[in-house]
């Protein structure tokens, strides 16, 4: 692990060393690679950008979603519309505001208008537990939110100013649709975003419009979107990768699209939405690219994987007939970093290649000290697109961003990423791991000290420790808890509701065991490759297992068995205690509808509570599949 102790004295030498002139100029290539400037238009805002497009091609479509699309200049005019209300409620540079919409024109037209408005959009998932948006609209201080009136609910007690989309239309569409002046400039807030932080609470990461728009020249200049390529809008709102998405599209006037959300998850149903959809670019994490072959995206001349990193048998299948590119960068250097086109044959693991323009690369040891090639360190990125720093919270950033030592321009910073890389002899940088418990797992960056401080919080549990462990080819969250004495009264299913009532989806672990002790080792520590495999502990539920009846059942089981990583799946079993979640539910349903034809909706699967309930609900569709013949004749 990189130790924190010899950061200030590493820095301290490193700046001696640049002021006076003892430093080796084949040393200073050695640690950094700056990209190539795209353009310095720093005074720029993202909707700028999106405004000369808009001027260029007014007709073409920007945005669309189930059958219905904005044109760039409806697109505009709407936006404006909305930037004029939101100014009449006091919003103005650096005003925070919280953007709590389902997918639809109406989040891009939200999103555009607080641009222009010239606010910082906070986004505000509404599948999050109504206690997570509570901490994350206080925290970030948001003085407007905005919303439709069916998601009120999901932020009671909120006292700041509402604005709902459906509600208040007739209001915002009697503003004028002409042209905003905005005031805002380069420095100014463009969106704070929450992560998870391993103090139990999520942290928000304050990012400038000056990285966004680098963001934007630099992806079009790596990416090479065209006009008439249609960009997948894929990512949560609340996952930074949804606006690099946007701004492909608004910088190339491509076509953004938006489908829905159960047919955006994985699986037959994605392949079906781009094929669709007639999707030519897309950013999809490898977790999602393993639920869907190659040919099922034919359409997708262009593919970014990101979020997670990419095997060289995955890289190999994807590169083939398409552009593929591995790209890299945690969300407090404005999503994207570095990266790497991955060529056919593909004979390793793919870098994450070179930084993006104006981005620099620095590997560093636990010293502070240049690494050489070849040897690992951790990762230290400058340049545009740099947070400010984390929202309430100045020791840590005091702590991940440092001075840059080795720019010439003062007030420059580094962002400590915690990722051990290396140099590889090409120049490209090689993704080792990480230097502390961090994770990423289906594109989601997972602190596993945040889900234990959550587990800590539970009056019955006294220990709690959360590992990623390697299921089937895919990470799975593992927690392992001990109670406090005399409590007899904790179980896994509590546990579990607990959680899903404090933290997303995602963070909820696919299996919890609960053991008498935790293993140790002989210095005391909890000695985590010690900690026993779920799947020798416990069975799917806590109740007595049943195996499967009928062979409908049988199929059904192993499904269940496959997407769940169990070993046996009884008919009491219910599908999301046993570690479920949404992209595993779209694998079920899609062998589901693979091996019988019939298909069903996740809603199905939520409201089976049992795997005998849902072979009874597949029984019934199939029945009806096979009636449906002798009806029509």
């Amino acid at each position: 692990m990189i130790s924190e102790q010899h950061t200030g004295d590493g820095l301290t030498t490193l700046l001696e060393k640049r002021v006076f002139g003892d430093w080796d100029p084949e040393q200073d290539a050695l640690v950094k690679r700056r990209g190539t400037p795209a353009g310095d238009r720093r005074e720029q805002c993202i909707h700028d950008i999106f405004d000369e497009q808009a001027s260029r091609t007014p007709n073409a479509v920007a945005v669309q979603y189930a059958g219905e699309y904005l044109t760039y200049d409806e697109l505009r005019w709407r936006a404006n519309q909305l930037a004029r209300y939101l100014r009449d409620c006091g919003v103005q540079p650096e005003t925070r505001v919280g953007i709590c919409l389902h997918r639809s024109l109406e989040m891009i037209i939200g999103l555009l208008g607080i641009f222009k408005a010239g606010g910082a959009y906070v986004p505000l998932d509404p599948a999050y537990p109504a206690e997570r948006l509570k901490y994350m609209v206080e925290d970030a201080g948001a003085e407007v939110v905005l919303t439709q009136l069916s998601l009120k609910a999901r932020l009671a007690g909120y006292n700041g100013c509402w604005i709902c989309l459906d509600e208040d239309q007739r209001k915002i569409s009697a503003r004028s649709g002409d042209s905003v002046m905005s005031n805002v400039r380069h420095q100014n807030l463009a969106y704070l975003i929450y992560t998870s932080g391993s103090t139990g609470r999520p942290k928000g990461v304050e990012l400038a419009h000056q990285g966004l728009v680098n963001l934007a020249r630099a992806q079009h200049e790596a990416f090479g979107q065209e006009s008439t390529d249609r960009i997948l809008q894929f990512a949560s709102l609340s996952f930074d990768a949804s606006i690099s998405e946007i701004c492909m599209a608004w910088i190339s006037g491509a076509t953004l699209c938006l489908v829905r959300q159960e047919d955006i998850l994985a699986g037959q149903s994605l392949a079906s939405a781009v094929k669709e959809q007639a999707i030519t670019v897309a950013t999809l994490p490898p977790s999602v690219l393993n639920t869907v072959q190659p040919e099922d995206l034919s359409d997708v001349s262009c593919l970014i994987v990101a979020g997670e990193a990419i095997s060289q048998q995955a890289a190999s299948q994807w590169s083939i007939g398409r552009r593929l590119l591995n790209a890299y960068g945690p969300t407090e250097t404005t999503v994207c970093a570095t990266v790497m086109p991955v060529n056919v044959p593909v004979d390793s693991r793919p870098p994450i290649g070179t930084p993006i323009a104006n981005t620099s690369a620095y590997i560093l040891d636990d010293a502070m000290q240049p690494a050489a090639v070849g040897v690992a360190g951790e990762l230290y990125i400058g340049g545009a697109g740099i947070a400010r720093g984390y929202r309430n919270l100045p020791g840590l950033t005091a702590a991940r961003f440092i001075p840059d030592p080795f720019s010439e321009i003062a007030g420059q910073r580094l962002y400590r990423t915690g990722d051990l890389v290396k140099r590889l002899p090409s120049g490209n940088l090689e993704f080792i791991g990480r230097a502390d418990d961090q994770i990423k797992m289906r594109g989601y960056r997972i602190e596993l000290g945040e889900i234990e401080a959550v587990l800590f919080g539970h009056e019955l549990v006294a220990e709690a420790v959360v590992i990623a462990r390697e299921i089937n080819s895919e990470k799975r969250l593992i927690a392992y808890l001990v109670p406090s004495a005399n409590s007899g009264m904790l179980t896994t299913k509590a546990v579990r509701s607990y959680l899903e009532h404090r933290l997303p989806e995602h963070m909820v672990p696919a299996a919890i065991v609960i053991l008498d002790q935790l293993p140790l080792n002989a210095n005391g520590k909890i000695e985590r490759r010690a900690l026993p495999d779920p799947q020798a502990l416990v069975s799917a539920s806590e109740q007595r297992y049943a195996p499967p009846r009928t062979s409908l059942e049988r199929s059904l089981a192993e499904i269940w068995s496959e997407a769940l990583a169990v070993q046996n799946v009884g008919i009491h079993d219910n599908f999301f205690e046993a570690g479920g979640y949404s992209l595993s539910a779209t694998q079920v349903l899609s062998r589901v509808k693979q091996q019988f034809h019939v298909k069903l909706s996740m809603r199905t699967l939520y409201n089976s509570a049992t795997l005998a309930h849902f072979t009874e609900l597949v029984e019934q569709a199939i029945r009806k599949l096979d009636a449906t013949p002798s009806q029509a004749s």
